[in-house]
């Protein structure tokens, strides 16, 4: 415990410094006394700043301080449901949160002791005052207060915090080639990690699944799955992203890239070439290696290709630095590999004036002449050593130690889920990771904490097995517990595993936004319980007796109840006010089909239909289909329940059935593993033509 000199907080003599739990931690000087949030009567914003901006982060969209301001409004009443106005201020007043920018900004230094427009000041006194470096400093002091008010009940002790990151890269990188993510998964983890102040979604939008030309004929290469997320209706382009439903027009990523900055997330787009780039080749195929999914480079038309792809795709990016992948490509190329890297790199400079990452590949003493404009994103040492090769050779770095990497749903390697244990070990000394760590079993490998050229660090999660492998929830669950772990070290905390478990489950509960977990407010245990026990005649509802009032509205025509049933006509169906139900849960219900068709129960994240005879679960357009028909004309007693990464169903009692798929690992193998969906409750038997019985939905795992 550190002492400094005594100062005046509203008042009251500061005493000792201590870091406060929170996630990241926060540096703070206690003083006596209690602000209570209960007693909170406005958000005063400092009129001289309220249109000011941050001109120094990674976005090219920063929302004024104005409208961070009024996000957090909205948070205090989804968190801590607190409603109070925002007003213009140019002083801190009684019960008040006042929010401006800072007058010393030089107090707010990065790791290498280089001024950081993230950092801001918390004051809690008779007001709370934050005063941010930048209207994104100030946004990130608005997280502390609610993690605080969070975990005190909504009192914040008196004192003095002075915060700011060591890095200016944290967050996540996300495949989106080889699995789609839906643009409202992006924004609702773009929430979740702003909660923990990371500040980067790196989003792969093209890639494919991995090709063994020793192995594969030209036909089976050309069959792989494969995406190039961003679709335009650019004539020259035409072809080059099939999957439209599965793919970003401009409005998706435009409102993608302004929700997520709206928290202070910028999106980092990767379009990855010349490796991994199926997708180009099946679009001009003329442009392929001897291995399909690599670009022959010495093609003349392969550089304008992708120069023309950018060209299009640039004016749809908001973010100051594009990734242009550049990972994994054949090792007897490495001069047209430099050559390829520094055109497109230039290209985009000089069209956009937007900076270049790419992935460490290839080094300077394998003859690879990548110019240092280019930041090296270091992700495996048996490639590159990044302190060696690159930083000691003057290349700025981005670390995305595989260390830390997930592939989805199964790895020999890289198993989920990433263990939060990995950020409190992961140092040479089994201490604590930092973003300058780039070998955790030998140090020398390591620069110091406070070198420049270190810009970060990002976790990484794969779907190197394809969009069968997993939902898209599934991928939160593979880092859920890690990522805010990983947030305090990429800030520069030092929570120790204890600390951090004791609070993660009330700030995970409570993340604005979001609801990654599809949590359901319930009175008790049971969240539903619909028994149909009531005359629909002249009425459209369907009573909920499970306490929550969730009653369900008839839609359609020709739904009836009938001696605690439903009859189902194939043209109505219920809906219901809820959306899914998450890990865990049982549903049960009773059935008696007519036919073998429509959906039984419908959600915004999976389906359960036997429009092709076998019970089946829908995620993500993808059909996990078990080995069972319900029999027709006769009642069936069905119970699905999910225990954390499985889900079961059971008919009358009998043997567990698991939903399961199938995963080809490096075309060589298969590898049966677990689906673990969310329960679908927003709607009940569309298309549907027989009875349903007693509805229930627990919020447990039977």
């Amino acid at each position: 415990m550190k002492w400094f000199p005594a100062a005046l907080v509203s008042g009251a003599l500061l005493i000792p410094v201590h870091a406060i739990v929170a996630v990241p931690e926060i540096p703070f000087k206690v003083s006596p006394g209690v602000f209570s949030l209960q007693n909170l009567n406005s958000i005063l914003l400092d009129p001289r700043y309220a249109n000011a901006t941050d001109s120094e982060g990674q976005t090219l969209v920063p929302p004024t301080l104005s409208e961070f301001a009024h996000t957090f409004q909205q948070d205090l009443k989804t968190t801590l449901g607190l409603q109070v106005p925002v007003e213009s201020s140019e002083s801190a007043l009684e019960g008040s949160i006042f929010i401006t920018l800072s007058n010393n900004t030089t107090r707010f230094r990065d790791a290498a002791g280089r001024a950081t427009s993230e950092g801001y000041q918390l004051e809690i006194g008779e007001a709370v005052t934050i005063s941010g470096a930048s209207p994104l400093g100030a946004w990130w002091g608005t997280r502390s207060v609610l993690q605080l008010a969070v975990l005190n009940e909504k009192q914040l002790n008196y004192g003095i915090a002075t915060d700011s990151p060591g890095w200016a890269n944290r967050g996540l990188m996300l495949d989106a080639g080889r699995h789609f993510y839906p643009p409202s998964f992006i924004q609702e983890l773009c929430s979740y990690l702003s909660f923990f102040k990371q500040n980067t979604l790196q989003l792969h939008m093209s890639d494919n699944l991995n090709n063994y030309p020793q192995r594969y004929s030209k036909e089976r290469t050309l069959s792989l799955y494969s995406a190039f997320r961003p679709w335009s209706d650019n004539p020259a382009l035409a072809g080059l992203s099939p999957l439209k439903n599965e793919s970003y027009s401009r409005q998706d990523l435009e409102d993608m890239q302004r929700a997520c900055a709206a928290r202070g997330v910028t999106i980092v787009p990767e379009i990855e070439a010349p490796g991994h780039a199926l997708s180009i080749v099946k679009w001009k195929p003329q442009l392929g290696l001897e291995d399909l999914s690599m670009l022959n480079i010495s093609h003349p038309e392969t550089i304008p290709a992708v120069k023309m792809i950018w060209s299009t795709l640039l004016p749809w990016f908001h973010s100051k630095t594009v990734h242009i992948g550049a990972d994994e490509y054949d090792k007897r190329h490495i001069r047209d590999y430099a050559r390829f890297v520094n055109e497109i790199a230039e290209h985009i400079l000089s069209e956009s004036g937007k900076k270049v990452r790419i992935w460490g590949t290839f080094t300077p003493s394998q003859g690879s002449d990548v110019s240092k404009n280019v930041m090296q994103q270091h992700w495996a040492n048996y490639d590159d050593n990044a302190y060696w090769d690159f930083i000691k050779n003057g290349y700025q770095v981005l670390n995305a130690y595989n260390y830390f990497y997930i592939v989805n749903k199964w790895s020999a390697t890289y198993m989920p889920p990433l263990s939060k244990s990995k950020a409190f070990t992961g140092s040479p000394s089994h201490g604590q990771f930092s973003p300058n760590i780039f070998d955790v079993t030998n140090v020398t490998n390591n620069p110091p904490r406070s070198d420049p050229n270190v810009h970060g660090h990002l976790v990484c999660l794969w779907n190197d097995w394809g969009p069968n492998g997993t939902t898209v929830l599934e991928a939160f669950h593979a880092f859920r517990d890690a990522l805010p772990a990983m947030a305090d070290k990429q800030w520069g905390g030092n929570l120790t595993e204890a600390q951090y478990d004791k609070v993660m489950e009330s700030l995970q509960a409570s993340a604005p936004g979001q609801n990654l977990e599809r949590r359901i407010k319930s009175k008790t245990s049971t969240i539903l319980d619909y028994r149909f026990l009531e005359s629909t005649d002249g009425r459209n509802e369907v009573e909920d007796y499970s306490g929550n009032n969730y009653h369900g509205k008839i839609q359609g025509h020709g739904c009836r109840a009938m001696n605690k049933s439903m009859l189902f006509s194939g043209d109505c169906w219920i809906e219901t006010p809820l959306g899914s139900k998450g890990r865990d849960f049982t549903l049960s219900f009773s059935v008696k089909p007519q036919q073998h068709q429509g959906k039984l129960f419908d959600g915004p994240d999976s389906t359960l239909t036997f429009d092709h005879q076998n019970l089946t679960m829908i995620s993500g357009g993808i059909f996990y289909t078990l080995n069972y028909t319900l029999p027709l004309d006769t009642w069936t007693d069905v119970n699905i329940s999910r225990k954390n990464e499985r889900t079961y169903l059971s008919v009358s009692g009998g043997k567990k059935m698991e939903f399961l798929t199938v995963l080809g690992i490096w075309g060589q193998g298969f590898v049966w593993a677990p689906m673990a969906f969310e329960a679908p409750v927003a709607s009940i038997g569309s298309k549907f033509v027989g009875e349903i019985g007693k509805v229930t939905v627990i919020d447990k795992a039977l």
